[in-house]
């Protein structure tokens, strides 16, 4: 006598059993296998500390990102956000290279170079205070890197592959508009939406016009540049998004409302900006990535982190973390780290 249709029931149940655990053994391992490509590309570059990582595959969904910014950033930076904090400048002559230096001062923290090219955005470089993720000084371990897959939504300045750069500095007063049709974005994000979707300044204009821009830490505006010689310090005064286009060759932006009065040349209420200001002019924003990085220099103070130096033409950035101005890192964009000198 044959084996019955019952005596089969249980092979067959098996056997579905065995498929569903194989097909998702195969899904997990499609779905965690970028970000464990990310988190093990992590290595450390500088003992400041900086670190640099590759962002592999597309970034984490919308659940995850109000994990991004602690509640207690505000208390943390708000203080020195009154005082000396950071410097941008563009340099983009016309018949040579066109340079986005900047100086990111700021409390001693941990840094992050971040490469990332997501699907369907632009490539980009971009610098990340990894505090705001939960770092100390420490190296993080292979556990404590899961935060990291947290770091594209935070870039305080990057440059993409199209040109466009983007860098924010602190001021003593923001507020965007607050139209309920719009979406709101945080600050640090909207940099983020920039280096993915923009290829110029007046692409970057269009895409921070369509949403409410808010600001989890302290309040910033922002100096924006591309490939074609055009730049914007952007700010946000009483509900409005002030737009100050470059006239010159060069553009420099540091910690005080621009809009609300205009400088005349290097006669600016900030030592930095006037340095800056007088150098390119100077040099008829003719600098090289070398001049660009002594400029930065000279408006260093005890507090800055990183001085990064953006090679638009190039597609190159070039670090100083720590005030270390003897020991400069260079990048590039589409091939990583290159030899250091």
């Amino acid at each position: 006598m044959g084996p019955t249709a019952g005596g089969n029931r249980p092979r067959k149940t098996t056997k579905i059993a065995l498929c569903v655990v194989l097909a998702a053994m195969v899904v997990l391992a499609v779905i965690s296998y970028s970000p464990l490509r990310t988190l093990s590309s992590l290595r450390k570059a500088d003992d400041y500390p900086l670190y640099v990582m590759s962002y592999h595959g597309g970034y984490l969904s919308e659940p995850f990102l109000n994990l991004a910014i602690p509640e207690d950033i505000p208390h943390q930076v708000n203080a020195l956000a009154k005082s000396d904090a950071c410097t941008c400048f563009a340099a983009l002559n016309p018949e040579g290279e066109k340079i986005f230096g900047r100086n990111f001062d700021w409390y001693r923290h941990p840094s992050l170079l971040l490469f990332t090219d997501p699907p369907n955005a632009y490539a980009s470089v971009s610098m990340v205070d990894i505090h705001y993720l939960g770092y100390g000084m420490e190296d993080p371990s292979l556990v404590g890197r899961t935060r990291l897959l947290l770091a594209p939504y935070l870039p305080f300045d990057g440059m993409n592959e199209a040109g466009l750069v983007v860098g924010m500095m602190a001021v003593p007063y923001a507020r965007a508009s607050d139209d309920f049709e719009k979406p709101t974005m945080g600050s640090l994000r909207a940099i983020r939406l920039l280096l993915d979707h923009a290829a110029s300044v007046d692409e970057a204009l269009s895409l921070l016009e369509e949403y409410n821009i808010v600001f989890h830490g302290p309040p910033l505006h922002y100096l924006i540049s591309d490939s074609s010689g055009e730049s914007a310090v952007v700010e946000f005064v009483d509900g409005k998004t002030n737009v100050v286009r470059n006239d010159r060759e060069w553009q420099v932006a540091t910690n005080f409302i621009i809009s609300a009065a205009l400088p005349d040349g290097a006669n600016a209420p900030c030592s930095r900006y006037n340095r800056a200001y007088e150098a390119l002019e100077q040099a008829r924003a003719s600098v090289s990535e070398e001049q660009a990085t002594a400029i930065l220099e000279s408006g260093a103070q005890p507090h800055t982190i990183w001085s990064a130096v953006y090679d638009i033409s190039g597609g190159d950035v070039q670090l100083v973390v720590g005030g270390n101005y003897e020991r400069v890192h260079t990048f590039e964009l589409q091939k990583g780290e290159t030899p250091t000198r």
